[in-house]
């Protein structure tokens, strides 16, 4: 029963990942297409932005948890839920109003972390474009939250699938000039963002505004209604995921980094060896969101053999997966990464080789990945984020990226080195969470705060 429920609630979420991953590869290519010196500026000025956006994703995302607990508790909760919907959407106006500052000198920005100048006065007109898609994509998370909360999730799926096309059209068009439009460069790329953003979040107010299930919860009524006990709690929930996330893509970023002081080629194997990693990633990532989701209902429903079923279900479907996937890479590499290259060409050689050696320790970490991205999704389910935070601190940049850059440079390893430090953080924050989450259940998953549950308290944490 829980496993049918959490794959009913998971596979779209998995296929939204999967779209949105989509959109952000064909924005990579055909910035590809006017040249490298554009691909590198697009690359600077998605990654200032990207910090920002995943930072706010955390943030917001909190609402996810809150509405699940508050239906868990009561299935008519719709004025609990709409409230947490619009401290959400508060939230996400209060983060970008200082952000589109700072955006607004991505440029300067750029500069002070010693970038090329020429990169930096090509990406900052294009953030400048780019930023406006910030606040439509926050608000368009929070009505995802609700939506996977009550577990209507093919809504979200749907959208984002319509979402592609749509920037794909529109950037091609204003990058290159079709059909008389101007050729806008890296700015066009901004834009189409920007506007399928938008259309993201309008086609998803428009779904819960006509929907007749879901527009009783009159999500956009009262909009100027502050809850500030409800805001801060949103904010205290969400601080710690965004700085999660932000530890955990800290890392890899750094890595890639790190990897081109090792050479072209280096830098080349370990991009196609991680993408293929990314692309495998989005399936416990959907797990995770959906385990959210269901721990949280039984949290909320007071129902502890609930939260032990949704959240070690998520866990077994999870490693599974990435065990599968583990095999494959380790028993036909050179097929996933003719995929990315043509390992039959001689120049090519180097790169499928240091490619392959990445690849076998991506597969090593398969399983640990899954699982720390489950145990995050379950404890986020139980309100737990601040010790997780500091979980993914340690292990990230604690013990992976010290143990990386002293294996890159202190040996002959070089970018096997990073890749052994990525495996071993990863390692070693999925058994800090799993042992949290152990701890949870010893001494008792909901605890006597959690006997008596209000919208906004706290829960007890082991």
């Amino acid at each position: 029963m829980e496993l049918r429920a959490t794959l009913a609630l998971g596979w779209p979420l998995i296929l939204t990942n999967l779209a949105q991953t989509a959109l952000t590869t064909a924005d990579v290519i055909l910035m590809g297409w006017l040249g490298p010196a554009a691909l590198a500026a697009g690359a600077l000025g998605t990654n200032v932005y990207f910090a920002f956006l995943i930072f706010g994703v955390g943030v917001v995302t909190a609402t996810a948890p809150m509405m699940a607990t508050e239906l868990g508790r009561r299935r008519n909760a719709v004025r609990d839920v709409r409230r947490t919907v619009r401290q959400g959407f508060w939230a996400a106006v209060s983060l970008c109003l200082p952000t589109w500052i700072v955006l607004w000198h991505a440029e300067a920005l750029l500069l002070l972390m010693g970038q090329d100048p020429a990169l930096a006065a090509a990406a900052g007109p294009y953030v400048r474009a780019l930023q406006w898609a910030l606040l439509p994509f926050l608000l368009s998370v929070v009505l995802r939250s609700f939506l996977a909360a009550l577990e209507r999730p093919i809504w979200t799926l749907i959208i984002g699938l319509l979402a592609l096309p749509l920037n794909i059209g529109i950037a091609w068009v204003l990058m290159f000039g079709a059909f008389g439009f101007p050729a806008l460069g890296l700015v066009g790329a901004g834009i189409a963002t920007s506007l399928a953003s938008l259309f993201m979040f309008a086609g998803l107010a428009a779904v819960v505004m006509l929907d007749r299930k879901l527009r009783r919860y009159q999500l956009f009524g009262r909009f100027w209604r502050h809850d500030w006990t409800r805001f801060r709690r949103v904010w205290r929930l969400g601080l710690p995921i965004g700085g999660t996330l932000l530890f955990e893509v800290g890392l890899f970023n750094a890595a890639a980094l790190v990897m081109g002081l090792f050479g072209t080629e280096a830098l080349a194997a370990h991009q196609i060896a991680l993408q293929i990693a990314a692309l495998a990633f989005m399936v416990p990532l959907g797990l995770a969101q959906a385990a959210t989701v269901r721990v949280g209902l039984a949290y909320g429903a007071r129902d502890r053999d609930g939260v032990r079923r949704a959240g070690w279900t998520a866990y077994a479907m999870a490693v599974a997966f990435m065990a599968t996937v583990a095999l494959v890479m380790l028993a036909f590499p050179r097929t996933l990464l003719g995929l990315f290259l043509d390992a039959r060409e001689a120049g090519n050689a180097p790169v499928v080789e240091l490619a392959v050696s990445f690849l076998a320790l991506a597969a090593l970490f398969q399983v640990v990945d899954g699982a720390q991205a489950v145990g995050a999704g379950v404890l986020r389910g139980l309100h737990d984020t601040r010790v997780p935070m500091l979980f993914a601190a340690l292990g990230y940049w604690g013990v992976g990226a010290t143990l990386g850059v002293a294996l890159a440079f202190g040996t002959a390893l070089q970018g096997v080195g990073i890749w052994i430090g990525l495996a071993t953080g990863l390692a070693v924050v999925a058994v800090l969470m799993l042992g949290r989450w152990v701890r949870r259940e010893e001494l008792g998953l909901l605890g006597e705060r959690a006997a008596a549950p209000s919208p906004v308290a706290p829960p007890a944490v082991a």
